[in-house]
């Protein structure tokens, strides 16, 4: 952890935008499609800052500081969509088809959810990073995978597949414990990892079902709030 709190929100900042404005030149580019851009944003984004939480001292002024950092990228989003900011490489990399109002659905809902889950739950528990991390790489990989290797349909959704549920579930599974091991490293969390394995598997099985059942553009606040309360169950 740093000893300044504001050189941790220079960095947090600083990382995020790097992140963003990189893949927003990489779509605007050509070089990946916008659909493919959009995910790998959502993917990045959350461990990414997430890990950076780390940076920041254990003071009470800390989750507001850090909230800060998606809060404002959540703003210019909308500012974006709304058209009052001109980018058209935003507007390339987050939405699927160059319309520059997709942005006010899933990418503002997902940035809404990161405000929220770091204010509420910080780094004193696991129940916002597995939350965080179901959206990113749970939600991210479905439709990848869904959308590239998915044939057989979910007998509800024409929109979703088997493979995109599955993928949910390895991809949120793996990404949860991978960043909580790294906060077990850093003394945050108690060890060992393992006792996190049944109900890291068990959320994000049940997190999965609710995702294939969501409404398109609705799932990150759907898929946040299930994993909220199951987490609840748990710590």
């Amino acid at each position: 952890m740093l000893r300044n709190n504001l050189l941790a929100l220079t960095l947090t900042f600083a990382a995020s935008l790097v992140w963003l404005r990189l893949n927003d030149f990489i779509a605007h580019r050509g070089w990946v499609d916008s659909a493919l851009s959009r995910k790998i944003i959502h993917i990045g984004t959350g461990p990414l800052f997430v890990l950076c939480w780390l940076l920041f001292r254990d003071t009470s002024s800390s989750p507001y500081l850090a909230a800060l950092v998606p809060f404002a990228i959540t703003l210019q989003f909308v500012f974006v969509g709304l058209g009052i900011i001109q980018d058209p490489a935003a507007v390339a990399a987050m939405s699927r088809t160059g319309d520059r109002r997709e942005i006010l659905r899933g990418p503002l809902y997902y940035g809404i959810i990161f405000v929220i889950l770091t204010l509420l739950y910080w780094r004193s528990s696991p129940i916002g990073i597995v939350a965080l991390m179901l959206v990113c790489g749970g939600d991210g990989l479905a439709d990848i995978f869904g959308r590239r290797f998915g044939v057989r349909k979910l007998p509800w959704s024409a929109q979703k597949t088997w493979m995109g549920s599955l993928w949910f579930f390895i991809g949120g599974f793996i990404l949860t414990l991978l960043v909580l091991e790294v906060y077990i490293l850093a003394g945050v969390f108690p060890a060992p990892i393992s006792s996190y394995f049944q109900p890291v598997s068990a959320i994000s099985l049940l997190v999965a079902f609710v995702e294939a059942i969501s409404p398109p553009d609705m799932d990150n606040l759907t898929i946040a709030l299930a994993a909220v309360v199951l987490g609840h169950l748990w710590w």
